[in-house]
Formats: C-alpha cells, structure tokens, sequence
C-alpha cells in the first residue's frame, strides 16, 4: 500500500494536535489546582461537589447566624447581670427601711436612692445591641421599649414578639427576650404575695405567708381577710376569711386574736397589731398581685415619702405592710430575672455545641469536596513531564521524515 505525502502529513499534524491538547490540559489543571476544568470531565463529581459547595456555603450562614446569636445573647446577659444586681441592691435598702428606729427623713432618703435604682432599671431595661436595636423591646426594636409616663409610672411600649434566629439546619434560637417576659412576669412557682390597701386605718401587720395544703380545693385563687366590729367587748373584733368572689355560702366570721395564725385556703398567715373595723388584706397568687417591677418600685417609693412619724402605730403599720409587699414582689421579680439569665446561658452553651459540630460538618464537606475536585500534584506533574517528552518526540520524528526524499539517494 502507497501512502501519499499528503496524508502523511496529515496524520502526523492530527497526532501533534492531540499531544498539545492533552499538555495543555496538563497545564490547565495545574494552574487552576482541580482536576475538573469542566462539568464534563467527570459529571458525577461535578454534581457532587456542587452538592457538597452548597452545604459548605449554607454551614457558612449558619456559622454567621451562631455568631451574632452569640453577641447578642452575651449583651443581654451582660444587661441582665446588671439588672440583677441593681434588685439585690433595692432588696437591701427595702430591708433597711424596715428598721423602726428611722425617722420620715431617712426613709425618705432611701425612697431618693430607691429612684436612682429605679432610673438605673429602667436604662438596663431599654439596652440596646449597639446598632440602634434594643433588647428587650420585641419586634418593635427600633425604640425604646419602657417609657415614663406623666404620673411618674414606667410602661411597656413593646411587643411580645421573639426574633428567632436560624442558627443550624432545623434549629431556630430567640437572639434576646422581650421585656414583659424580662421585667413584668414571675416564675410560675412564685407563690402569695400578701397586701393592704392604703386605706386602712389600724395597726395590723401581716406576716410571711406560709402554704399548708397546696392540695386544698380553693388553693390558687385570691383571698381576702376582712374585719369587722368595734374591738370592744360587746361587739368583739371579728374577721372573715374568703375568696374573691366570696363564695356560696359565704365565710363563717371568727373572732381575732392578735399573732393567732389565720388559714384560708390552703395558707396560713398571722397578724400583729389591731385592725380596725373595714381594713382587710388580699393574699393573691403572684401573678395575680402585679408583676410589674417598676410599679413595684413606685409603690413602695411612695410609701416611703408619705410622712409617719406622728401617726402612730398605725403609721407604722402601712409602712411595714407596703415593705413586706415590695420585698415579695421585688423577690419575685429577681427570681424571675435568674431565670431568664439561666435560659440565656443555656442557649448560649448550646451555641457553642452547635459551632462545635458545624465546624466538623465543615471540615467533613471540605475533604470530601477536596476528594471530588483537588487534583493530585504529583500526578499531574509527572503526567505533564510525560506529555511534553511525547510531544517533543513526535515534533522531533516529523521533522526528522519529512526530510526523507528520493532524490537523496539518486
């Protein structure tokens, strides 16, 4: 068989070309460090490793979201630490003006230092992240969630809203609380909070109120102890204890006996001093007696500025009771801001688990993800060696023929 020059050429250029593409395939890879220039190269790993560049991409969204959870978890705990340091200061100076060798002056001095506190509550309260957003005000984070009113009264202006947070791929965190749950709620196993209106008129003074039956049929509902008669002989003191509403048949009234202890419903308390005909006390369930801190505060402030020194013992006797209720109720309030700090650490502890194990979800999906795609240097370059030695051959062979003539050899 004859080949012609022409398709000797041919084929020597076709053979040429092909040694060049596979070098500069070579070179391409190694340049670009992956062994996948193209979809086409190997269509399974390209799929795969699109699969895998997603998952690292949305573990980089949640890493970020962890992130500022974290920041802002932390700013609220910082707050809260303060928050709860301020209540252990007004829970002192509550039981410092319970000492009966003060005078109206130096209760209202702690009544003075009581609004400082309450001021400086109410700056912990309306915190903000930083970047105009505040904490504790829900949804509505872009203003100040606890305003003063007119009256002197602090009000909750916010939502109840939680802005929750993606923080994993089926996990959603509350980055902050909202302040009613903060700062106008009691835990749940709170108990009584004992109080006399500001109008009665005797001596008595109520002491802790103790449970002694929580399975009694009427635990859980608002009492109400109420006096009656003249104190006198004839027309003995009397009192009845009973729920509000009063029930069906209405309580059996009973003689009063200054420190006897009084039951209802499951509680017992006792009362000191003498009442006088229509002053009566409430024994309600927490979140029944106003879980409002500020107005806690309030209360007591006023209690304090009204002035006692000539009234008697009856004088005494408000300031004592308004004490012993702002004392529960500030308690409360602490308790409940512990609480929220407790859940606060523990989303915050779980933060760090889920970065923990989002870091190792990382580092899995980028072997794999090297596996699919990283190109293997040693390989490569001992493959681009072998294709430049074949390429150079070929050149160096068909310019070598190409030479071969006939008329050499005539």
């Amino acid at each position: 068989m004859r080949i012609s020059t022409q398709s000797f050429y041919e084929q020597s250029l076709t053979a040429i070309g092909a040694q060049q593409s596979n070098l500069l395939r070579v070179q391409q890879q190694l340049g670009a460090g992956t062994k996948l220039l193209a979809p086409s190269d190997d269509p399974l790993a390209a799929t795969r490793g699109l699969a895998v560049s997603q998952s690292i991409a949305l573990g980089a969204q949640y890493a970020a979201s962890r992130d500022q959870a974290t920041q802002t978890l932390t700013m609220e705990e910082n707050a809260l630490q303060s928050v709860t340091t301020v209540l252990q200061n007004i829970k002192g100076l509550l039981i410092q003006a319970g000492n009966g060798t003060l005078t109206d002056a130096d209760r209202a001095t702690i009544a003075t230092t009581l609004q400082s506190n309450m001021d400086q509550l109410q700056g912990l309260a309306n915190a903000d992240d930083g970047n105009g957003q505040f904490l504790f005000a829900g949804y509505k984070s872009s203003s100040a969630p606890f305003v003063r009113q007119g009256d002197g009264s602090i009000q909750y202006v916010g939502d109840q809203g939680q802005r929750l947070m993606q923080v994993d791929v089926s996990r959603q965190m509350a980055g902050a609380d909202d302040g009613r749950r903060v700062f106008q709620s009691v835990q749940g196993g709170a108990g009584y909070v004992t109080a006399s209106p500001a109008g009665n008129a005797g001596s008595g003074v109520f002491s802790a109120t103790s449970v002694v039956d929580m399975d009694h049929p009427d635990y859980g509902r608002v009492f109400e102890i109420k006096f009656s008669g003249a104190g006198t002989a004839l027309d003995p003191l009397m009192y009845t204890a009973d729920t509000v509403p009063p029930q069906v048949p209405a309580a059996t009234p009973a003689a009063f006996t200054a420190g006897s202890p009084i039951s209802v419903g499951g509680l017992q308390f006792t009362l000191t001093g003498t009442p006088k005909a229509n002053d009566s006390f409430t024994l309600a369930p927490a979140q029944n007696a106003g879980t409002n801190v500020f107005e806690s505060i309030k209360d007591v402030i006023a209690a304090l500025q009204t002035p006692v020194d000539n009234a008697g013992a009856e004088g005494q006797a408000k300031v004592l009771n308004a004490l012993s209720t702002a004392n529960r109720k500030i308690s409360n309030a602490h308790d409940n801001v512990l609480s929220v700090r407790a859940s606060v650490g523990s989303r915050l502890q779980e933060l760090d688990a889920l970065a923990v194990t989002g870091e190792s979800r990382a580092l899995l999906d980028r072997s794999h993800l090297s596996d699919l795609q990283d190109l293997d240097y040693a390989t490569a370059i001992a493959e681009f060696y072998q294709r430049q030695t074949a390429l150079q051959a070929s050149q160096q062979t068909f310019v070598r023929i190409q030479q071969i003539s006939l008329f050499n050899y005539l």
